[in-house]
């Protein structure tokens, strides 16, 4: 069966999350559908990461074998049109080698996370950032990041329910930077890795956030760290302003 690529966009706010539910809309699901359309058969399609109800996605990557030798134009195409008026699109599709998997070939992965520092409701960015209504300190939040960047048991931030084998992970990057959003000045944390725990990302910038308020000294978040328990971790933020961003492999299947 032949085994395509797809580069996937999506708008977390009306799923569940990505992965398939019995009773809840995804995803996974959404798509999965639409290639039932296509092909009248039961589908499974694999992913780079499963993001959480709720968490966007600019380059989600996935994988889907075919019975048909589909022109991979055409696939995503068909697909589009299938998904519709689903917030789901296929930016790109590609054929690729039958023992390509979309989670297990993965090199890296990159997350983006927005925050809207303004006090009155955001309106066109609803649902896509999360809000704090000060400014907070970007270099106090740096200056606490760069405790957090290379190998370490990340127990104290990843949530309790995370089924990975070990909390020990090597984050690559956790880049702080002002940005100007359409609805006003936000704060972005880009961060690299080869794979995260679950809710590692939002545990970071809700702890990062209390030190750009002044709520914690830049200094606690490595004693967090090293506490290695969930109870030291600061407050976990919402998912509205994550994305995944970027999956990279060694060859990219889609150049």
């Amino acid at each position: 069966m032949p085994r395509y690529a797809l580069r996937v966009e999506y708008i977390g706010a009306p799923f569940a999350g990505w992965q398939r539910q019995a009773d809840q809309p995804s995803v996974q699901g959404a798509i999965e559908a639409a290639l039932a359309r296509l092909e009248p058969r039961a589908h499974t399609i694999a992913a780079a990461g499963r993001t959480d109800a709720g968490v966007h996605a600019l380059s989600q990557v996935a994988h889907c074998d075919m019975v048909k030798d589909w022109d991979p134009f055409r696939l995503s195409e068909a697909l589009n049109h299938h998904l519709k008026p689903a917030p789901v699109a296929i930016t790109a599709c590609a054929r690729v080698a039958d023992d390509w998997h979309a989670r297990f070939s993965a090199v890296e992965r990159q997350y983006l996370f927005r925050l809207l520092q303004r006090r009155a409701p955001a309106t066109h960015d609803a649902g896509r950032v999360w809000q704090v209504p000060q400014a907070l300190d970007i270099e106090a939040m740096c200056a606490a990041a760069k405790f957090l960047v290379g190998r370490h048991d990340f127990t104290t931030f990843r949530s309790s329910i995370c089924q990975a084998a070990s909390p020990v992970k090597t984050l690559d990057e956790l880049r702080i930077a002002p940005a100007e959003g359409l609805s006003g000045p936000e704060i972005h944390f880009h961060l690299r890795a080869r794979s995260f725990l679950h809710n590692q990302v939002r545990s970071f910038v809700g702890t990062l956030e209390r030190v750009g308020a002044g709520a914690w000294a830049p200094d606690r978040v490595h004693a967090a760290l090293e506490a290695r328990n969930r109870a030291a971790c600061g407050p976990v933020c919402p998912p509205q302003g994550l994305y995944l961003a970027q999956v990279r492999y060694p060859d990219d299947p889609f150049a």
